[in-house]
This record gives C-alpha cells, sequence and structure tokens, in this order.
C-alpha cells in the first residue's frame, strides 16, 4: 500500500511541477521559446520531422552508452537522455505558449501569463489522458518540442509567406 502512495505521489508532485517547469523556460528564454512557438504556429509538421531526427541523431550513442557495462558510460546515457528531455522544454513551453495564446483568444481578460500557464495545464492534461495521450499526444508532443527547440536554438525561422494583398498590389 506505501508502494501505491509513493508512486501516486511521485505522479502528483510532476503534475504540479510540469507547469512550473515551463514557465520558468518561458520567464528565463522568452526569445527562445518565443521562435519555438513562431515554428510551432508556421511549420509543426517540419518540427516534428526535425524532432524524430534529432532523436534518430541521439538515439545512436545514448544507446551505445546505455548498453555500456561500466557505470560511467551508462550514467553518460542517462544523462545525455535526461539532458534531451531538459532541452526539449523549451519546445514544450512553445506549445504551451501557442495553446496558451489560443485560449486568451476565446476568453476575456486573461494576461499573458494566466494564459500561458492555462496553456500548460492544458497540455499536461492532454498527456495524462489514457492511451490516446500516452501514445499520441505524450510522443507528438516530444518529437515537435524537440524539432523546435532545435530550430529555436538554431534561430532557423520558416520564410515568411507573401500576404495575398501585397502581392495583388505588387501585379497591379
Amino acid at each position: 500500500m506505501a508502494d501505491v502512495q509513493m508512486i501516486f505521489g511521485i505522479l502528483l508532485l510532476l503534475g504540479i511541477a510540469f507547469p512550473g517547469m515551463l514557465t520558468a523556460w518561458w520567464l528565463l528564454f522568452p526569445a527562445t521559446v518565443e521562435r519555438a512557438q513562431y515554428r510551432l504556429d508556421e511549420s509543426p509538421w517540419k518540427s516534428f520531422w526535425m524532432g524524430f531526427g534529432m532523436l534518430i541523431i541521439l538515439s545512436v550513442p545514448t544507446g551505445i552508452l546505455l548498453s555500456a557495462g561500466g557505470g560511467v558510460g551508462q550514467f553518460l546515457g542517462w544523462t545525455l537522455v535526461a539532458a534531451t528531455l531538459t532541452v526539449s522544454g523549451i519546445g514544450a513551453a512553445g506549445i504551451a505558449a501557442k495553446m496558451g495564446d489560443l485560449l486568451a483568444k476565446r476568453s476575456d481578460g486573461l494576461s499573458p501569463a494566466s494564459a500561458f500557464v492555462r496553456g500548460a495545464v492544458a497540455l499536461e492534461l492532454a498527456a495524462v489522458f489514457p492511451l490516446v495521450g500516452w501514445f499520441i499526444v505524450i510522443p507528438l508532443a516530444i518529437l515537435a518540442s524537440l524539432g523546435a527547440t532545435a530550430f529555436a536554438i538554431l534561430r532557423w525561422m520558416p520564410k515568411k509567406k507573401a500576404d495575398k494583398s501585397e502581392t495583388l498590389n505588387a501585379v497591379s
């Protein structure tokens, strides 16, 4: 019984801490999170595929380190896994910011911080939903956030689409 309570307590604490971690990323690295959010707005599938590529690239050294016989190799492998998930938090903050902006448009009087935290909680609740959240939302969000983080850190921004009115005025 104590084991079940311990696991429930850990999951509860992680559930409380996740929006706080995303808010910390949003406050500490606002420009990087904004670039990740913009990348997710403009080209979410490119972010997903970039994240998939990053996952493939990072899984080779991680797998080698984790299968190493010594403790140092395994420690470095788990450190690489933790670092990858930590850095992908910037992209997850971009997803939460995007969701927060959509929530702010649908309600009156929400401050940007309140909208962001609500977006982070909505992302978390979507990920916790049984089966769909576990096997669809979490993998898609991790890969998209990893790709958006890579694009944001490298400062690779999507080309802006020409406004139709500007194109029409240029032709006329």
